[in-house]
């Protein structure tokens, strides 16, 4: 089961890697009520691209996603893992996929689409870095969990 959970982490964790790539061009507007076309444009793009136009890679991110949590699930199950890496490998599995799934695909969508004012798309764009940090930051504790501690 190890095998599987640091391959899917890792595989999050580049697909998150590309998303951050687009992100981070939010970081010297980050004071800035509204962030400036040009950069909206950059990032709604490729969020337009990912969401939408992309087929099938999204699916194979939300399959890997599905695979990840069953396999973490089993882990824990099985006691395969110590107590605590499970839970913890668990934890922060649940986290990043629940933000996934819940608030970056629809926010990503939304941008993409290009219908709102630029106040709403940069604070769009703000919420989907946000969480995108913090979903790195999980697939991380994942991975170190999982090389190291299981």
């Amino acid at each position: 089961m190890e095998e599987t959970i640091t391959a899917a982490a890792g595989f999050l964790v580049a697909v998150l890697w590309f998303d951050l790539m687009f992100d981070v061009q939010l970081l010297p507007h980050r004071r800035s009520p509204e962030v400036p076309e040009i950069v909206l444009a950059s990032i709604s793009g490729y969020y337009r691209r990912v969401t939408t136009t992309a087929s099938p890679m999204g699916r194979l991110v939300g399959l890997t996603m599905m695979i990840l949590l069953l396999a973490l699930i089993t882990q824990a199950a099985r006691g395969d893992a110590p107590g605590w890496a499970s839970a913890g490998s668990l934890s922060a599995g649940l986290l990043a996929v629940g933000l996934a799934v819940l608030g970056v695909f629809g926010r990503a969508r939304r941008l993409g689409a290009r219908t709102d004012s630029l106040a709403v798309q940069s604070r769009l764009a703000r919420h989907i870095l946000r969480d995108h940090l913090i979903c790195l930051a999980a697939m991380i504790v994942v991975l170190v969990v999982q090389i190291g501690g299981a």
